[in-house]
């Protein structure tokens, strides 16, 4: 699975990211986040303003995004937490990535209901790609993940890629949302599976079949 540690606080951090501040834009999110909670709870704005923050960082990279130090610390003190409870969040959700990754993160779940599904044909798609478990590929374009389970078992095998999830997977379809991703486009997301809506069974579903075309109120009908 994914060795999670933090990227070394080097000089070379420092002078990149150690003037790091918020945009205009992302500045006037922050006041509204933080205004959600209440008088004296403000540190629990503390995961949305990481994800933000590693937006914020993957736009100004063109990448997925990641948390150096520095930042997390400027989170810490605009949140006035000991930087110690930033790192603990950081490095408990695997939603944060702790070291640099490449413009689309690649994170294949290798957990047993995905591993009996075919996972280890989807790693072995990335890998013929020339991506590596735990590293960037050259062009900066893949990082390569293994994760645990990401709930998506009834529809396994599948992969995370940035903040879209990818279902019902061969290495064939798989292809073809790398390759889509690769060309700029945006593949569809979810189940991969033609015919397939969400996780209802193979060949359709066997109730509640008004569901598929708009929502239906079953209520008087029990």
């Amino acid at each position: 699975m994914a060795d999670r540690h933090l990227e070394p606080d080097t000089p070379e951090l420092r002078a990149r990211w150690g003037t790091f501040a918020w945009t205009k834009e992302n500045a006037a999110k922050v006041k509204e986040i933080i205004a959600r909670y209440p008088a004296g709870r403000q540190r629990s704005a503390v995961m949305p303003l990481l994800d933000l923050a590693q937006r914020q960082v993957g736009a100004e990279t063109n990448t997925q995004g990641w948390l150096p130090l520095p930042v997390m610390e400027y989170v810490a003190t605009q949140l006035e937490m000991p930087i110690i409870r930033v790192v603990e969040v950081a490095t408990f959700y695997f939603m944060y990535n702790l070291v640099p990754v490449g413009k689309f993160h690649v994170q294949v779940c290798g957990t047993t209901p995905c591993m009996l599904r075919g996972s280890d044909a989807i790693m072995a798609a990335c890998k013929k790609r020339g991506m590596e478990k735990g590293h960037t590929t050259e062009d900066g374009l893949w990082t390569l993940t293994e994760v645990e389970c990401m709930g998506n078992c009834a529809s396994a095998p599948m992969v995370q890629i940035n903040d879209d999830n990818y279902e019902d997977l061969t290495a064939e379809r798989l292809d073809a949302v790398l390759d889509a991703l690769a060309a700029g486009k945006m593949p569809k997301a979810g189940t991969q599976e033609p015919g397939r809506h969400t996780v209802e069974p193979l060949g359709g579903p066997t109730s509640l079949k008004d569901m598929v075309k708009a929502n239906h109120d079953y209520r008087k009908e029990w």
